[in-house]
């Protein structure tokens, strides 16, 4: 089942769309990585979708990504009398640790690490920003501060603080709990919420390990500070807009996104566009123009993939949604200016062996017009390597590990099949050719280019290019 696209879908599984039934009509409209959100739904519901996909995959024939996202810290106020209060801008409200049931004079905000952290002169945002104040003074157990923006607070909202760095980790004791639980289960990758500097992620390296791919998702300023050492340490990257546009100036989004797609594409880290996209699909049957615009802008970027959330976790037209998206990204990447806005945007290469011979494997393909790329990889890495040149010709990934091939599903242009290990050079030849024409991708006289690592099963040894023909 070849797409006829290059980047990659993301869709939230939620009450819309987790029936077998719905699982299978959003991969055939185009779902490559299911994702399984732990901020909503308990243990034994993801436990049954995580089933229903396995089944799925083995009734297609097709591995299919599952992407566990943990919810991460929460801070929010805590509970008001009446339920909520209303605040004037230039009005003086207070916030205090312990207490509940407070009012404008004792909001409580049971969260010390805010109090530890916050200081004279510095912003709260509540309610996703609809609430604005500015910290005038504090004590060990209270925050005074200024509404600059006035509106609603109500029970439980949450709280958002740009430009300072809490003490907190991004793990909470049901973040493990949840990632105990999701590996056993066997996801394919982990989203990290709430990372705000490097160590937060090797905290979570140190809880996954290999079992998962660890995807950091960018959505505290704080990040943005030590992007490409925290790009480094992961595996792949989510461009949260939704928190990450709370706490940074909406302007300012469009251009982090590309920074974001651009640094990824250099690391060769697969890198997931994310929040709001086709948003008025929640309820509506089409986009509107500038929601197909942003996901059509992500994919001239050079993005590995685009995600729906609510589209299709909660919406009423989830297949609708997902297909619309294959479609955008079908038309977008075939237009006349994308190859040119693509190569662009190209952001260079280490000059390493590794990086050279995928460099000029996608080179040769294109040169002599071969249908197909075939990169035989053991991690995922050979693949990735030739993906971030955003090659023309399609990338048949050949791996004997299956969770590699989940893991691929992610990854931009490449078709990950499963296949038996190779023992010679010969068998890699015949072996390549055969699969290139079992999956679709090449006929009788056509040519394909050939990448893998010798000797082989040796994972980052990308080190040899050969032509066949077929």
């Amino acid at each position: 089942m070849r797409r006829n696209r290059h980047a990659k879908i993301v869709a939230t599984v939620g009450p819309a769309s987790s029936t077998p039934e719905m699982l299978h009509a959003l991969f055939l409209a185009g779902v490559d990585t299911f994702r399984l959100n732990f901020s909503h739904g308990t243990q034994d519901d993801h436990a049954k979708v995580h089933a229903a996909i396995r089944d799925l995959e083995r009734a297609v024939g097709r591995p299919i990504g599952i992407l566990q996202d943990l919810q991460g810290p929460k801070i929010r106020v805590g509970t008001l009398a009446g339920g909520r209060i209303e605040v004037a801008s230039g009005e003086a409200i207070r916030f205090v640790l312990a207490g509940a049931e407070g009012g404008r004079d004792a909001i409580p905000l049971p969260h010390p690490e805010i109090f530890a952290a916050v200081a004279p002169g510095q912003d709260l945002l509540i309610d996703d920003g609809r609430v604005r104040v500015r910290v005038t003074g504090l004590t060990a157990d209270s925050i005074d501060a200024e509404v600059l923006v006035g509106g609603v607070i109500a029970n439980r909202k949450g709280v958002n603080l740009p430009g300072t760095l809490l003490e907190v980790s991004p793990l909470t004791a049901k973040d493990r709990d949840d990632l105990a639980f999701g590996l056993d289960l066997g996801m394919d990758w982990v989203a990290l919420s709430f990372v705000q500097k490097p160590a937060d992620v090797i905290e979570a390296r140190g809880l996954i390990g290999d079992r998962a791919g660890l995807m950091t998702k960018v959505e505290k300023p704080q990040a943005l500070e030590r992007i490409e050492d925290i790009i480094r340490l992961s595996d792949a990257v989510m461009v949260a807009r939704g928190d990450l546009g709370v706490e940074i100036p909406h302007e300012d989004v469009p251009g982090r996104q590309k920074e974001l797609i651009r640094a990824c594409r250099l690391a060769v880290k697969p890198v997931v566009v994310a929040t709001q996209m086709l948003d008025s699909m929640v309820s509506a049957p089409t986009p509107t123009r500038a929601e197909a615009s942003d996901v059509a802008t992500a994919i001239y970027d050079g993005a590995d993939a685009v995600m729906l959330s609510a589209e299709s976790a909660t919406g009423r037209y989830p297949v609708e949604t997902v297909a619309m998206m294959a479609r955008i990204i079908h038309r977008t990447e075939t237009h006349k200016l994308y190859r040119s806005l693509i190569t662009a945007s190209d952001p260079g290469e280490e000059e390493t062996p590794p990086h050279a011979i995928a460099t000029a494997t996608a080179a040769l393909a294109d040169a002599v017009h071969a249908a197909a790329i075939v990169a035989y990889t053991l991690s995922g890495t050979t693949a990735a390597r030739v993906a971030r040149r955003r090659p023309a010709v399609p990338i048949l990934a050949l791996t004997p590990d299956l969770a590699t091939s989940r893991r691929l599903c992610l990854l931009w242009g490449a078709h990950s099949v499963q296949a038996d290990e190779v023992a010679t050079y010969e068998d890699m030849v015949t072996n390549a050719v055969a699969h290139a024409v079992e999956e679709g991708f090449a006929a009788p006289q056509d040519r394909v280019v050939i990448t893998a690592g010798i000797p082989f099963a040796v994972a980052g040894t990308t080190n040899n290019i050969r032509i066949a023909q077929v």
